[in-house]
């Protein structure tokens, strides 16, 4: 969940670190801290936002060409200056960076405590820099075979990268179920947990495999596995830019990636239908999978992904007529699912790094199940653990709160479901139609952009609410869910959402005067009876957000917006927008911090 970069070259190392842990801030930290390595280490560690390690140090006083930089998310040990990395070794010749949970970690403190080892924190990480002292002791003080011992002894995630001034021009990365990235220019190497903080040196990328060990130096990088042999490195063109991370002119980078939206579910949808509207997808023709022998589809994510599956998950199961399911994929493998031969699982991801998502693929995998990644990260572990990728081209996003990273992804799995469906010989209700829908669904999008005012003028009812409270029914609930979570997330005003039908059963209970109630209501079928569950909160003085189509009468609410004419089974897409724009605005009301929103991360690498 940390950042992590790392650079060796004939330049300055410096200010390449900083900006890249500038461009790792959407992940969360509560620290940071860098070591720059020459005849001796020199590392500094701060609690708090990267300004505050900047004031601690004098760029005209650091000439070093190689060093490592890391932003923190407290897992083992509370935020402070001793529990933020770097953590060096007793002598201060030997500096790492760590990402991910070292498991075993007691055992090999009692270990090293026995054998004189002296603890400054209260990290599972620094019993790493100790125990690669110990061994590099051991093994003719040989960096890479001590690494290679090391590694054997450790049982968890890790992604690693080690300085010494016994070797000064090298960084050694190790990985473990944690991303790492490596990049290699004519100026030097490069390291990184994202691809986002190379795009200033590099665009030449290396996504690194578990068990592997790379050995960075300033004119190559020579990958290895776990047990010394060497392994070819094959680098990839990272197909964004520096630009393309910036804000472009918004207040925020949540504001400026609502505003991509148009763009990037246009790019989503690019190459997917010929010129008679037949779908393309040709990671799902090559698949093997035996279809008229499908017993079930998973789909299986964590938090708004999770969101985006029961959307899925909905939608396949109306026209295929198949067993589906949505799960956490942080329940997934504790519940002993049903998955064997005749499963399909697919795991949405916005990284493909997401640790509880990965875990369940590796489960899925050992049950013979066939797999589908969707994701939006070239090169990311998911999509290399999976039988097959498909992607969404939402960009880089840099938010925490997840914005066109979803619609994309809910456009994807309108694809995927299509796909699905034609394997099992089923056909989606009007699907020429919804087709023609969704291919128009950017101008639909964009059209809803056009509504931020009147989103905004409602956000005022929320500013100085503590709760409140989304409804909707089939595919309206992963929407309320949806908006629910990103008023939550950015904002800190707590919200609940429930099926509508649901609130009845308890949760109304909660609702006062001036409680404001968002009620969605987009799919026919069920629209008047969540006009019932609103009428319910109206009668109790709840203040109602109504959200839904062209044609509904709702001259009984005072609060209505529309959203622009397409088919109900596409209505999540820009109902989606329309909530992201609510939680924005009441955060922007607030005064939050919009973009890192607090205890958060974007890209969640421990369970």
């Amino acid at each position: 969940m940390c950042g992590i970069t790392g650079y060796t070259g004939s330049g300055k190392a410096l200010p390449f670190l900083l900006q890249g842990m500038k461009c790792l801030e959407y992940r969360g930290y509560d620290s940071a801290g860098i070591t720059l390595v020459g005849e001796a280490l020199t590392t500094w560690k701060a609690k708090g936002r990267i300004t505050e390690l900047e004031r601690m140090i004098d760029p005209a006083l650091c000439p070093e060409h190689t060093g490592i930089g890391h932003t923190r998310w407290a897992t083992h040990g509370v935020p402070s200056q001793l529990n933020a990395h770097p953590h060096n070794n007793m002598d201060d010749t030997i500096s790492i960076i760590h990402n991910g949970i070292i498991e075993n970690y007691m055992e090999l403190k009692r270990e090293l405590l026995g054998k004189g080892y002296v603890f400054a924190s209260e990290t599972d990480s620094e019993v790493v820099v100790h125990l690669i002292d110990d061994c590099w002791k051991n093994c003719g003080q040989d960096m890479l075979k001590a690494l290679q011992k090391a590694v054997h002894r450790l049982q968890g995630s890790f992604a690693l990268c080690v300085v010494t001034t016994y070797d000064p021009t090298r960084i050694y990365c190790l990985k473990k179920e944690s991303p790492l990235v490596l990049g290699h220019s004519a100026e030097g190497s490069y390291c990184a947990s994202d691809p986002t903080a190379l795009l200033a040196g590099t665009r030449e990328i290396l996504a690194m495999e578990d068990g592997q060990i790379a050995v960075l130096s300033k004119n190559r990088i020579d990958l290895y596995d776990f047990d010394g042999q060497e392994v070819p490195a094959v680098f990839v063109h990272y197909p964004y830019d520096a630009e393309s991370a910036q804000k472009g002119g918004y207040d925020s980078f949540m504001q400026k990636e609502i505003h991509e939206q148009p763009h990037a579910i246009r790019e989503t949808l690019r190459g997917r239908f010929d010129a008679d509207n037949r779908l393309i997808m040709e990671e799902i023709d090559s698949l093997g999978l035996n279809w008229s022998h499908l017993h079930r589809v998973y789909f299986i994510a964590c938090g708004t992904a999770y969101h985006a599956s029961i959307y899925g998950k909905t939608l396949l199961q109306r026209a295929a007529h198949i067993s589906c399911i949505a799960e956490t994929a942080s329940e997934f493998r504790y519940e002993d699912p049903i998955v064997d031969e005749h499963t399909l699982c697919i795991f949405i991801s916005q990284s493909g790094e997401t640790a509880d998502t990965l875990a369940a693929v590796r489960l899925a995998k050992e049950r013979h199940a066939a797999t589908v990644a969707l994701t939006n990260v070239l090169g990311s572990s998911i999509s290399r653990m999976c039988d097959a990728t498909v992607y969404t081209c939402a960009g880089p996003e840099i938010a925490v709160a997840s914005t066109k990273a979803y619609t994309t992804q809910l456009v994807m799995l309108v694809c995927l479901d299509l796909k699905i469906a034609e394997k099992l010989k089923a056909v989606f209700p009007e699907e020429e139609k919804l087709i023609r829908s969704l291919k128009s669904l950017p101008e639909t999008v964009e059209k809803t952009l056009e509504l931020e005012e009147t989103m905004k003028e409602y956000a005022q009812l929320l500013i100085h609410q503590h709760d409140a409270y989304f409804i909707g029914r089939q595919l309206d609930y992963p929407t309320a869910l949806e908006g629910a979570l990103k008023l939550k997330e950015i904002s800190y005003v707590h919200a609940d959402a429930y099926y509508a039908g649901e609130l009845k059963h308890g949760p109304i209970a909660l609702i006062e005067p001036e409680t404001v109630v968002v009620a969605i209501a987009t799919q026919k079928d069920v629209a008047a009876k969540t006009f019932s569950n609103m009428q319910e909160t109206l009668a109790r003085g709840a203040n109602v957000i109504f959200i839904t189509d062209q044609d509904t009468d709702a001259q009984d609410f005072a609060r209505v917006i529309r959203i622009p004419a397409c088919m109900e089974e596409l209505a999540p897409v820009p109902a989606a927008v329309l909530l992201q724009e609510l939680a924005y605005f009441t955060a922007e009301g607030k005064g939050c911090d919009i973009d890192k929103p607090r205890n958060l991360a974007k890209s969640v690498t421990v369970e």
